[in-house]
């Protein structure tokens, strides 16, 4: 199962009123283990920053000024992501900028049922309690040292350890699967057809002389019904 935590920092709140998506971060999971493959540009938003957001992203018009503008990232990022589920802490703001960008360059919008929000979960396993990244870092013991401004990519490389948490742990499933593209043993690459393949070398016995002698004296007094000589 391929999933891609994701990230994004704007000029303001509502595109509606000309906000803008300056940076897009993307961590590919499969089998909710990290792949090492991300996602991560920033965008010319076409507009001024606002007053107050510097603090906020770290990001400046300056900054901004030679990086490349939506339209020329906006099917990048669409076939990067693909069909894979979406894990987004507040999932309906990064949503609405994310399909704004695309619905203005009549690019395919990005369902609202492939968005799997975090801050949800959160708030329904513990219901009354912070449920921003930062409280949940505390929770789980994330280190989020690094996180003095907010940045896509690191956000989205945190969100991806607190969401693993969030679901049970690094290795909720407890299944050996098979990545994207390898074939198992059976040749077939199904993510269920998982094989342990035969070692090159046998391993050396670890049984010695004296004891498999004790062993067949022993098994001797326990007469012809021992399970050993049936299945010997």
């Amino acid at each position: 199962m391929r999933e891609i935590v994701l990230d994004t920092e704007t000029t303001g709140f509502e595109p509606s009123e000309g906000h803008r998506i300056v940076e897009i971060g993307a961590v590919e999971l499969w089998n909710h283990l990290p792949t090492g493959r991300t996602f991560h540009e920033y965008i010319n938003p076409e507009r001024s920053m606002p007053q107050g957001a510097f603090e906020v992203h770290g990001l400046g018009d300056d900054f901004l000024r030679d990086k490349p503008v939506f339209r020329l990232i906006g099917k990048k990022f669409l076939d990067f992501v693909g069909d894979a589920k979406l894990v987004i802490h507040n999932a309906a703001f990064d949503m609405k900028f994310l399909n704004a960008e695309l619905g203005w360059l009549g690019l395919p919008l990005l369902p609202w049922d492939q968005a799997i929000d975090t801050l949800a979960m959160a708030r329904q396993k513990f219901p009354g309690s912070p449920a921003t990244l930062d409280a949940l870092c505390r929770r789980f013991g994330v280190d989020n040292s690094a996180r003095e401004k907010h940045g896509a990519l690191l956000d989205s490389e945190i969100l991806a350890e607190v969401y693993l948490e969030l679901i049970g742990g690094r290795q909720p499933d407890l299944v050996l699967a098979v990545r994207p593209g390898q074939t198992t043993a059976t040749g077939d690459g199904a993510d269920n057809a998982w094989r342990a393949r035969p070692r090159g070398e046998p391993l050396p016995p670890r049984v010695s002389a004296d004891e498999a002698a004790a062993h067949a004296a022993f098994v001797e007094k326990l007469g012809e019904d021992a399970i050993w000589k049936r299945f010997a």
